[in-house]
This record gives structure tokens, sequence and C-alpha cells, in this order.
């Protein structure tokens, strides 16, 4: 069962619809839509079609509503119009969720929904793969609307002392924090005059009076200077990215009752990898690992996807000694014995040099070793390459496009730059796409099993449960894993073996 949501006013319409997107029964109004929507899901559990998950579900969550299954239009026009060559006019939607701010979306009608949803039905029931991506796409942005609601769990209180230590007292706005001041003025001593270290033209100045040129002030190019400065230099750098990044500001805005609570935008990148809008959400640097603390009684079970892109390749390729590689614990340590002569390291250069187009160095011989043997696996992410020097879209496994040239590449592009691209974005993607199902699956199986868990972190091949029960938490974690893998690519041999630990707080080395 299917079921039509359009908003309207304060209310809004309901219309259940069969697996076509036809009307099975007369649209009826509702004034309570948590309610509602609640009542319903306990009683059919259909998947809910609506515009956007991202501006419909956090809604529902306020009101602890929570939905299994869903048709996010929004998103799934966003695949389908890439698959087309056409700029997506439904692309991940941008919500201020600021509070005490209005809502002036203008919903589109029942009626409207219901033809948008049809043509859409219409044109993935041609592709299982469409199909499959579609629902875990969907079920990605409940998840992301789900882990942004629950936030992850984060001691404020650690991290300012943290940053207190580092950094030292908090200025008041517009200043500078003590340990910077006192760096500042450290550089100016060296030099003998007051530098800006925040200023590239201060400080290429300053080097040029001590008579050294610099063709750039990065960090990689100050480390190959021999200067009392430079240590500084590196050292302020490094103080003024956790005072702008992860400082008093970042706590303040995005921390709320010890839990970081970031906004996910699912399918915001090409490959289908999300991106976050604000807060720095797709990552966990090492200034804030220490910080990410479990509840008292709880765990995180954290759980990562090894060599990902190369088992990737080798389940879509069927490269008959690639698969057999992949089916161990440790790929590049099988390909190294096929064709390296054990030389672990020399393998991995070579994969990712297939995965990327690397062609400088002794990159080039090590190809065409890979080559000769593991000629399908080669050629499948070079038959993609030629395809994008000729300016043809790729698709991923189960049918995410690549964009199209731009009208001005065919004129003067650069033909090997997109072939560089496609080459990735075949695995890449696919790769999106196994993470996806994966997330989708845990989901499904947390909903069902609330009390192993709840989903708080989710980046590109990792996933973070926190839980009162890790080693059940832990079994479905690689049931949903196997799922995943069964769902893309059905019986292979091709393994995708997570590095699960369990930690009481994201820093801790002790795992299970």
């Amino acid at each position: 069962m299917k079921m039509i949501v359009a908003p309207a006013g304060t209310g809004g319409v309901l219309v259940p619809i069969d697996e076509d997107g036809a009307p099975t029964g007369p649209a009826f109004e509702y004034t309570d839509s948590a309610a509602t929507i609640s009542r319903i899901e306990a009683d059919e559990h259909p998947r809910w079609v609506w515009e956007s998950a991202t501006r419909m579900y956090p809604a529902l969550l306020d009101r602890d509503v929570r939905i299994g299954r869903c048709h996010d239009l929004s998103l799934t026009q966003s695949i389908l119009s890439m698959r087309r060559g056409e700029p997506s006019a439904h692309g991940a939607v941008d919500v201020d969720d600021r509070p005490g701010l209005f809502d002036t979306h203008h919903y589109p009608t029942a009626d409207a929904l219901i033809e948008w949803h049809r043509t859409q039905t219409t044109e993935i029931d041609a592709s299982p793969g469409l199909r499959l991506l579609v629902a875990a796409e969907s079920a990605g942005a409940l998840a992301a609307a789900e882990m942004s609601f629950d936030g992850l769990p984060f001691s404020a209180t650690r991290h300012r002392a943290y940053l207190e230590d580092i950094l030292g007292s908090r200025p008041p706005e517009g200043a500078l924090p003590p340990a910077m001041v006192d760096l500042e003025t450290e550089i100016g001593e060296v030099f003998g005059r007051r530098v800006n270290p925040a200023s590239p033209s201060d400080v290429v100045a300053a080097f040029a009076r001590a008579d050294i040129t610099l063709t750039s002030t990065r960090a990689h190019v100050l480390k190959t200077i021999d200067h009392r400065a430079v240590p500084l230099m590196l050292r302020y750098r490094d103080l003024s990215k956790l005072f702008s990044t992860n400082g008093w500001t970042w706590v303040d805005a995005w921390v709320r009752e010890d839990r970081f609570r970031p906004v996910y935008v699912p399918g915001a990148v090409v490959s289908g990898r999300w991106a976050s809008r604000g807060g720095g959400a797709l990552q966990i640097p090492k200034a804030l690992r220490s910080s990410v603390v479990a509840d008292p009684g709880h765990t995180f079970v954290i759980a990562d996807a090894g060599q990902l892109e190369p088992r990737i390749l080798a389940a879509m390729s069927g490269d008959r000694r690639m698969t057999a590689a992949a089916g161990s614990e440790d790929l590049y340590a099988l390909v190294a014995g096929e064709a390296f002569g054990g030389d672990r390291d020399q393998a991995k250069v070579a994969i990712l040099g297939v995965l990327y187009g690397a062609t400088s160095g002794n990159a080039r011989a090590l190809l065409a070793l890979l080559r000769r043997r593991f000629p399908d696996a080669v050629e499948y992410v070079e038959r993609a390459a030629r395809a994008g020097e000729r300016g043809e879209v790729v698709h991923s496994w189960l049918g995410r496009a690549c964009p199209a040239p731009p009208p001005e590449w065919w004129s003067h592009g650069d033909a090997r730059a997109r072939g560089r691209f496609t080459r990735n974005f075949v695995v890449q993607a696919t790769a999106s796409e196994w993470a996806l199902c994966l997330l989708a699956e845990l989901r499904r199986r947390l909903l069902a099993e609330p009390d192993l868990g709840e989903l708080v972190f989710f980046q590109h091949d990792e996933v973070v449960v926190h839980t009162r029960n890790p080693a059940p938490a832990q079994a479905l974690v690689q049931e949903s894993a196997l799922a995943a893998t069964r769902l893309l690519f059905g019986d292979t041999v091709v393994r995708f073996p997570l590095d699960i630990a369990v930690r009481e707080c994201y820093a801790d080395d002790r795992s299970s």
C-alpha cells in the first residue's frame, strides 16, 4: 500500500494509491498530520509518497512519529533528471531549520503528486536496479532526518575543556584565543617585526626579507623551508583551523543537550554520496573524537568497510582472478601474490591507479602488469574512461548517471580529465549504492528491534550504532552488509568485510 501526502495550510490531504500510482480510494483531509500518520503507520505500514523527506519528516519526528518506508519524489527526480541529461529542478531540498521561522513553502497538490509519482513509476519500473536505487535513496533520506534529530552523543563539557587546554580561555567575539595571540607574538619576534600569520602576503614578505622566496604559503611548501618561524606558522595554522571549524561558536551552533545535531544532505554529490549543511557532519576529526562519548550504559558499534571500491570493481567486472582475491579478508595481499611477487604496497598502488587513472612514475608499468593478470577488471574501468573521453554518459551498477559534459566541453574540453572522472564514477557511485543499501537495511532492522540501538552516524562507508547491546547490534550490522551485497550482486563470492569496533568513546583504541 502507498499513501500520497499533500500538506495544505495547517492540515493536508491523504490519498491511498496502488503500486502503479492509481488511487484506490477517495482522498481524505487531516488536520493533525502527526496523529493521522502515526495511526495509519501502525495499522497499515504504507510506503508514504511525499515531495521530500527532508521537508516533511522532521516535523513528524518532533512529535515522536517514525515511519518505515517512503518514496521521496524530489530525490527520485534528481536521479531521473540526471539520467535524461537534464538539470534537476528537484534536487536536495535546502530547508532552514532555525527555530522561529515560518514555513512558506508551497507544497504540490495531491493531484500533482499523484501525477508526479505515476510518471516516475513508469520510468522506474523498467529497471529493477533503478527501483532498488530509488528505494535505498528514499530510505537514506529517512535515516538522515532521524540521525539529525537524534544526534550523535557528544560531551560539550569535554570539548570546551579541550578547547581551553589547546587554545586558552574563550576570547571575546571577534578576538583570537590566547594561544594564537602568543604564537603571533613569537612569530613576530623571530622575524623582528609584526607578521600576520593568517595573511599570505605578510608571510611571503616576511620570508622574502629573510632572503627566502616562497612560491606558496601552503603547509607542504612551508615544510621544505629551514627557518625557525616554520613550526610556529604550522602550529598557528592548526590552532586557527580548530578555532574556526570546531571552536566555541561551532559547539554553540551544533551541539544541543549533549548531542551533535548536523543536517545531512543525501544524494548531494553526483556519485550519490552525502554532504552536510553546516557542522562538518561527514567527518569526525581528531579534535572531536575524544568528545564523542556514549551515554552511560551504552557503547558505540563502529563499522567500517575496508577496501570497498576495489571489491566493488571485482564484483562489477566479474574478473575471475580479481573476484577470487576479493573473496578474502585482504584483497591487496591476494592481488600481490597473484601479480606483484607478494609486494602488497605495489598491488595497492596499481589497483588505486586503475580506479583513478594514474599514469605517472612507475604506475604505468604496474598497470600493465595488472592488466595482464586481471584483464576484465581493468577493461571495465577503461571502457568507462573511453566513454567519458567521447563525451558519453556512464552509469553506476544500479543506474545512477554521471553528469553530461557541458556544451562548451565539445569545443575545448579536456577529454582525458573527463575519462578519469567517468572511470572512477562507475566504481565510486556503485560503492555509494552498496553503502546506502547497508544503511537502509540496518535502519530497517533497528526499527524492528529498537532495543538494539539507534543509528547515530554515517559517512561514505562507515556506520555507527549507539547501543546497550553491542553483541546483537554487531550481528545486525554484519547481516545488513551481507544483505546489501546480495541486493546488488546476488550470490557473488566477493566479500565486503567490515572492521567493527565497540567503544565507549569514539577515540578509544579498545575494540571487540
